[in-house]
C-alpha cells in the first residue's frame, strides 16, 4: 500500500498564521458543542511578542470570531490592536497562565458538557478503562478549590499553579483549561479530553463498570514518551479539522 502524503499549511507570516488557527479552533469549539454563549476564551501568545496574546473580543460568540477580528491584549490588560476589549475572567486566567507557565503559548478554557459533567462530580476523576483514555495518563491536575469567578488576577495565579507541571486542568465546579505549545496540540487535547469524559459518562450512565486498563500495560506506558508522537498527530488532524471548515464555507481566515 502507497501512503499518501498530506501537506500542513505553512505561512510567510506566523502571526496571519496564529490568527487563522487561533480563529479555526474558535469556530471548531462552536461546531463541537464546546462553547457558552459569549463565554469561555481561547488565548495565543503572538509570535516574537511574549507579552501580547490574541482573544477574542467580548460579545462575540465563537462562531463569530474570525482571524481578522482577533484582538491583541497586552499582560496588563490593554487592548493594542483591534476593536473591543477583553472579559475580565478572561484576563485574570489567561494572562496569568501565560505569563506563569512557559509551555503555555496557548490556553484553551471552556466548559464542554461532558469534561464539566466530571468537574461537577464529587472526587471524580478521569479513569484510566480506553486507549483514549490514556493518552491523558499522568497529565490533568485537578483543581477542587472552587473560589467562584476569577474577577482579580490573584485567582489565575492559583489556577497557573495548580497546573503542577501538566498540561490539562479540571476545575472543580468550573470547566477544564488546557495548554501546549500549539494550538493543534492544545485543541487535540481538548477534544479528546472531552471525548474521554463522554466515554466515561456513558458507562456510568449505563450502570455497568468501567473495564479498566490493566497496571501493566499503564506500567509500560509510564515509561514511554508520547509527546512526539501526540504532537504530530495533533499537527495533522488540525489541518484536517481546517479543511472541513474550509469545505463548510466557514469565514474564520477572513
Amino acid at each position: 500500500m502507497t501512503a499518501t502524503a498530506v501537506k500542513i499549511e505553512t505561512a510567510t507570516d506566523p502571526v496571519r498564521q496564529a490568527r487563522v488557527d487561533l480563529a479555526a479552533a474558535y469556530q471548531l469549539a462552536n461546531r463541537f458543542g464546546y462553547d457558552d454563549g459569549i463565554w469561555n476564551h481561547f488565548t495565543l501568545t503572538v509570535p516574537g511578542a511574549d507579552n501580547l496574546f490574541l482573544v477574542k473580543p467580548h460579545g462575540l460568540l465563537m462562531s463569530e470570531v474570525q482571524a481578522s477580528n482577533l484582538i491583541v491584549v497586552d499582560r496588563d490588560g490593554t487592548v493594542v490592536e483591534g476593536d473591543g476589549y477583553v472579559e475580565t475572567t478572561a484576563f485574570c486566567i489567561h494572562s496569568r497562565i501565560h505569563e506563569t507557565i512557559p509551555e503555555a503559548v496557548c490556553v484553551l478554557h471552556a466548559h464542554p458538557p461532558y469534561c464539566n459533567w466530571l468537574a461537577d462530580s464529587d472526587g471524580a476523576r478521569l479513569e484510566m478503562f480506553d486507549q483514549d483514555s490514556l493518552r491523558f495518563l499522568d497529565r490533568i491536575a485537578y483543581d477542587d478549590d472552587y473560589r467562584g469567578l476569577a474577577l482579580d488576577t490573584a485567582e489565575g495565579e492559583r489556577m497557573a499553579r495548580a497546573f503542577d507541571g501538566r498540561p490539562v486542568l479540571l476545575s472543580r465546579s468550573h470547566g477544564v483549561t488546557v495548554i501546549a505549545p500549539t494550538v493543534a496540540e492544545a485543541f487535540d487535547d481538548l477534544h479528546y479530553m472531552e471525548h474521554v469524559c463522554k466515554r466515561q459518562y456513558r458507562v456510568a450512565s449505563s450502570g455497568n463498570r468501567l473495564a479498566m486498563i490493566s497496571q501493566t500495560v499503564i506500567k509500560r506506558l509510564e515509561n514511554q514518551d508520547q509527546t512526539p508522537y501526540r504532537a504530530a498527530s495533533a499537527r495533522l488532524h488540525f489541518a484536517a479539522l481546517k479543511r472541513e471548515l474550509d469545505r463548510s464555507g466557514s469565514d474564520y481566515m477572513a
